[in-house]
């Protein structure tokens, strides 16, 4: 499909009301025409299945859709991981909001069957001066590397990471989360030993207090280790 085909195929499946709560929803982001993911998605699928490499030379950065799109090719097609990461090193300069950043890490189903590889290529980017390239690291290891074989080191790198931006800092905030239902007493011990900010801290906090998969009991301690309690 051409640019031009992609566009007009978007066209046709915007929703106006999405297109007003998704720009309110996602700050930062590109404009938003106001399509569905589960509809962009059955496009990806579909570009993937074609000359996805020529499609992905030249695609249109022009919205929100369009950019998302290119994460989803990049996750669906079929490719080696080097050649995949290599395709992800381009696209993280386009992402500069959560949204955007949140999909494609999800679609990146690719890495758990080569986590050392792609663990080597995020490293590089817990330095990064840009925030999108620090939540993109917070949220890849929350997707793909809670198993017992890296959850001590994927602590240690939330902990690294020091970008003030909001997004970054709630990225780490929903990994340490979400580790806390699978690694409760690894995650207990992160919370007592770490090198979070309060906010960080505390938000991680309140989402395990919003989960479901955290136990009443284990909740009323949560709530006693809130930053500002004492």
């Amino acid at each position: 499909m051409t640019n031009e085909e992609i566009y007009s195929y978007l066209l046709e499946h915007a929703e106006q009301k999405l297109q007003k709560f998704n720009s309110t929803l996602i700050p930062g982001s590109d404009p938003v025409l106001g399509v569905r993911i589960p509809v962009l998605r059955a496009l990806a699928k579909r570009v993937a299945k074609e000359d996805f490499r020529a499609y992905l030379a030249s695609a249109a950065d022009g919205t929100y859709e369009e950019v998302s799109l290119q994460g989803f090719v990049i996750g669906y097609a079929k490719m080696g991981i080097k050649e995949r990461l290599s395709y992800t090193a381009s696209f993280l300069p386009k992402i500069h909001d959560w949204a955007v950043n949140d999909c494609f890490c999800a679609t990146l189903g690719a890495a758990k069957k080569h986590r050392e590889t792609v663990w080597e290529f995020l490293m590089p980017y817990c330095g990064s001066e840009r925030e999108f390239d620090q939540r993109f690291v917070a949220v890849m290891l929350m997707d793909h590397f809670l198993v017992d074989d890296y959850i001590d080191r994927v602590f240690a790198v939330w902990d690294s990471l020091r970008h003030e931006g909001y997004y970054c800092r709630m990225g780490v905030a929903w990994g340490v989360a979400t580790a806390y239902a699978k690694y409760p007493e690894k995650t207990h011990a992160f919370l007592l030993d770490n090198h979070l900010d309060d906010e960080t801290y505390n938000k991680a906090i309140q989402k395990m207090l919003e989960s479901y998969r955290v136990t009443q009991e284990a909740k009323a301690v949560l709530r006693g280790m809130k930053r500002g309690n004492r």
